[in-house]
């Protein structure tokens, strides 16, 4: 792996360097059409605590409100977190966002289950690009304006990944630890996979015919 890193810092074998990028541009004539469909799938189980702050990012990302759906997959069991994820939902429904709480009767295949059982909804259909964050993830507003156009421009690409930042890593020195871990994580371990293309498990935007 050390050997990977060395080259990936050696010959600059970065993403942006490797895959073309180009920013979305609104078309005169047809407007936020040229703009692909893109479904937000936001998993989560009893999150009392951070189901508010993931529904909220992913509301406010700056992509055209025609062309986003934003997808809550709720497998919690306690009524009253129901109840509050169905009102925050409401909530930015009344916005204008095209926003869906979908619940299941049972819980086969845990998040996993929830996401496959998402995308057996009609409407997803009509999705050209996937983005799943977990239910305590806050993603960028310009998080889609960043990550999809790689997806666009190189149709060889199924994914993309964005690394992770931490809003309390400052906290204390477990959090700190922890932070500089996971940095690692991404710096060293994700670099060397994705250079040498080796499929990871990790949240990110997806091509919908990969799934």
């Amino acid at each position: 792996m050390n050997i990977v890193v060395i080259y990936v810092k050696l010959f600059k074998r970065k993403p942006e360097k490797i895959y073309k990028w180009e920013a979305m541009q609104e078309d005169i004539e047809v407007g936020n059409q040229n703009y692909p469909m893109v479904l937000v799938q936001i998993p989560m189980y009893n999150e009392r605590e951070v189901f508010q702050l993931s529904i909220g990012a992913a509301c406010r990302l700056t992509w055209p409100l025609d062309r986003v759906i934003i997808q809550v997959l709720d497998d919690s069991t306690d009524p009253t977190i129901m109840e509050m994820v169905s009102m925050e939902c409401a909530k930015w429904a009344s916005k204008g966002i095209n926003i869906k709480c979908e619940r299941r009767d049972n819980r086969n295949g845990y998040k996993a289950g929830a996401l496959k059982q998402g995308m057996r909804h009609s409407y997803v259909k009509q999705c050209n690009y996937i983005a799943i964050f977990d239910a305590d993830f806050q993603p960028e507003p310009d998080y889609l304006h960043r990550t999809v156009p790689f997806l666009i421009h190189n149709p060889e690409l199924a994914l993309v990944q964005a690394r992770w930042k931490f809003v309390n890593a400052n906290k204390c020195l477990m959090t700190r630890m922890q932070e500089m871990s996971l940095n690692y994580h991404f710096m060293a371990e994700q670099e060397s996979g994705s250079t040498r293309h080796a499929f990871f498990g990790f949240n990110g935007t997806y091509l919908s015919s990969f799934i």
